[in-house]
This record gives structure tokens, C-alpha cells and sequence, in this order.
């Protein structure tokens, strides 16, 4: 039968103990009292059954026993820091893979990717495009940026950035635009709407905030991606529904006009990390995200 280890904290309280030939100092680097050290110090003793260590003066010194055991601890936690600090330094050197719709990546990702890799130059970010059901579990990503509902699962720590706002959005040279202006949202019924077959809800659930009757919208051409569909809105083929966030820069630059405004969805723009994976690089990444979207939006 393998032989059971005693308890960690005690061989880590002894461990600074022998190497610091201080009980006082030991609790310092650990961050304890001196009392603390002194309990684990006899929980180890305990489970050995053996005395480690005598009192000298005003300090202590290390029985045959408690010499044996440091050099065994101490060999033991300095591979440990060693293992640990190497792991760290892989991390630190390896890229932030992050999984993101290709819609998102392409309409507000990428335009921003040059500002990113300078205000955080350190993240050596790689960037994994994805449609459909994006899982954020997946092998490979440490992190993924999407908009979904909550409840949130337990096994992830989720970054809210941003509510997600969608609404109608259109072509300048579309040919109705010049008639739509000042329209009522009712002035959409009965017009072949552009829309996405990934959010079939999106223009229902548009339809009943703004009081109009869902059944009565009528769709036109349907597109299995967000990124095709508001480039046909942008070539004037239709109206589409989509996020602000992605037509954000359409809307500045006067390429995509929204006569109507957005509306609040129960949707948010999220940054998702798997909760095992605890790293800083996902927290600075969604600091950066969230000032990027208030800026967006102060404007």
C-alpha cells in the first residue's frame, strides 16, 4: 500500500521554516501568522510521529529527522517553482487563441486588430473564426467572444461586455430610403425584409417592441450568415436586421443608415473563458473590449 503524503500546508510551512531558519520569517513569505506556522509545524509532527524540529535560544534548529525531511521538501518544492515557473513563462509565451463568429471578426474585430496589438502588445492574440453554434469548450480556444443569453453555465467565467441592440438597417441608395425617413416602424410591413437564417427570432422579436403584429412582417431573401446579409443591405438589396455593434462603423461612415433606431435584446456581447483556465491575458482583453465599446458607443 503506497503510503499517504502528510498534510501539504504543513510540509510547505515546515519547508520555509528549515530553509529560513525562522518560524517568524516562514509566516512573513507565506503570509500567516506565527501561530499558524507553529500549528502546522505540530499537525506534521503529528503525522509522522516523529519531533523535527527543538527549540535553541530564542530559535529553533532541525533534529536528525527534520534535516532528512528538508532536503527531501526542499528539493521537492524547488522543482515544483521551477515546473511552475516554466509553465508560466509557456503561457506568457504562447498565443491567445480566440474563438469569435466570422461575422463579428470581420465587421468589428479586424477593424480594431491594429489599436489591439498596440495598447496590448504582450497578447500575441490568434484569432479563430467560426459560424453557427460557436462552443466555447472547444480544444484549442482560451476564450471566446460571442453574443448569447444567460443564464450564464458554471463551468465558465463570463465577461459581460455590452447589451446587444439590434434594428433595420439600410442602404442609402436603396430605393425607398428618401421615402422612409421619419417613417413609423409600421412603414416595414408588408416589405421583403433581408434576414438571417441563424437569428430567426431577430425580426419577430424586433417587431413585437416596437407594438407591431410579427405575423404580419414578410421576409424576403434569407442569408446563413449575419456578414452576407448586410452586405447585400449595403449592395441596396433590402433591409436587414443586425447588432448595432456590427454596423456601428457602416453607420458613421453613411454607408448603412437605421431609420428606427435599435432596440435592447436579452442578448450580450460576452467574453467567455473556461473557469479551469484562470489567466490575466482574458482579463486585460475584456478591460480593452469594454473601453472599446464605450468608446463605440459615446459616439
Amino acid at each position: 500500500m503506497t503510503a499517504s503524503l502528510p498534510p501539504l500546508n504543513a510540509l510547505r510551512a515546515f519547508e520555509a521554516v528549515a530553509r529560513l531558519g525562522s518560524v517568524k520569517q516562514a509566516g512573513v513569505e507565506l503570509n500567516v501568522t506565527h501561530g499558524a506556522i507553529s500549528r502546522q509545524l505540530k499537525t506534521l509532527e503529528e503525522a509522522l510521529g516523529i519531533a523535527l524540529l527543538e527549540k535553541e535560544g530564542r530559535g529553533v534548529k532541525l533534529t536528525d529527522a527534520g534535516i532528512r525531511l528538508r532536503d527531501a521538501a526542499g528539493e521537492a518544492f524547488e522543482r515544483l517553482r521551477g515546473t511552475c515557473a516554466e509553465l508560466q513563462r509557456q503561457t506568457a509565451e504562447a498565443p491567445f487563441v480566440l474563438g469569435c463568429p466570422g461575422s463579428l471578426l470581420a465587421r468589428w474585430f479586424i477593424p480594431r486588430l491594429d489599436r489591439l496589438n498596440r495598447d496590448l502588445p504582450d497578447l500575441r492574440l490568434q484569432l479563430s473564426a467560426s459560424e453557427g453554434e460557436l462552443d466555447p469548450r472547444r480544444a484549442g480556444l482560451d476564450a471566446t467572444l460571442w453574443f448569447a443569453e444567460p443564464p450564464w453555465p458554471a463551468d465558465m467565467r463570463v465577461f459581460e461586455l455590452a447589451t446587444e441592440r439590434i434594428g433595420p438597417v439600410l442602404s442609402p441608395h436603396h430605393p425607398r430610403c428618401a421615402e422612409w425617413q421619419g417613417a413609423p416602424p409600421a412603414a416595414l410591413l408588408g416589405e421583403p425584409l433581408l434576414h438571417p437564417t441563424s437569428r430567426p427570432q431577430a425580426w419577430p422579436s424586433w417587431a413585437r417592441q416596437q407594438n407591431l403584429d410579427p405575423a404580419r412582417l414578410r421576409l424576403g431573401q434569407s442569408f446563413e450568415h449575419l456578414y452576407f446579409l448586410l452586405e447585400a443591405a449595403l449592395a441596396g438589396l433590402g433591409v436587414a436586421i443586425a447588432p448595432q455593434q456590427l454596423v456601428a462603423d457602416d453607420l458613421t461612415t453613411g454607408r448603412l443608415l437605421a431609420p428606427w433606431g435599435f432596440v435592447e435584446t436579452t442578448a450580450h456581447l460576452a467574453l467567455w473563458v473556461p473557469a479551469r483556465r484562470a489567466d490575466r491575458r482574458a482579463e486585460r482583453l475584456a478591460e480593452w473590449l469594454r473601453g472599446e465599446l464605450g468608446a463605440q458607443k459615446a459616439h
